[in-house]
């Protein structure tokens, strides 16, 4: 039974390293996105809105940014899956969008960069 629960325990500990890891890796692959964007506390709208709180937040209601119709009335909810998909081609996801931004094709990548920004809350601070 001890050999049990200290293999669970290393299973959960290794589990959150390839978290952590996943994580800086994101932060990473963010400065792709730094120049548009901003993310955590005192962050402010650049070409693009800021991405505090994205993970749950609907597309086009970042505050104090002026969106495009597209992007406005586009019905997307930011989700992991819906972000991978956008994020690898932002122009076929959301036709006429004023994001212009060749993508993120890898889908590892795309997934750390998301484990990066869904840490943020809405007031920047990491959840």
């Amino acid at each position: 039974m001890k050999s049990i629960l200290a293999a669970a325990a290393m299973v959960v500990a290794m589990a959150q390293m390839a978290q952590a890891q996943d994580i800086a890796a994101g932060e990473q692959s963010f400065k792709k996105c730094f120049p548009c964007h901003s993310i955590g506390e005192g962050a402010k709208n650049k070409v693009g809105p800021v991405l505090n709180g994205i993970d749950g937040r609907h597309s086009g209601t970042a505050p104090d940014y002026s969106y495009s119709d597209a992007n406005k009335n586009s019905g997307i909810t930011w989700d992991e899956a819906t972000f991978k998909e956008y994020i690898k081609d932002p122009r076929a996801k959301i036709p006429n969008t004023k994001m212009i931004f060749p993508g993120i094709k890898n889908e590892k990548e795309a997934g750390d960069l998301w484990a990066y920004l869904k840490q943020f809350g809405p007031d920047g601070n990491k959840k």
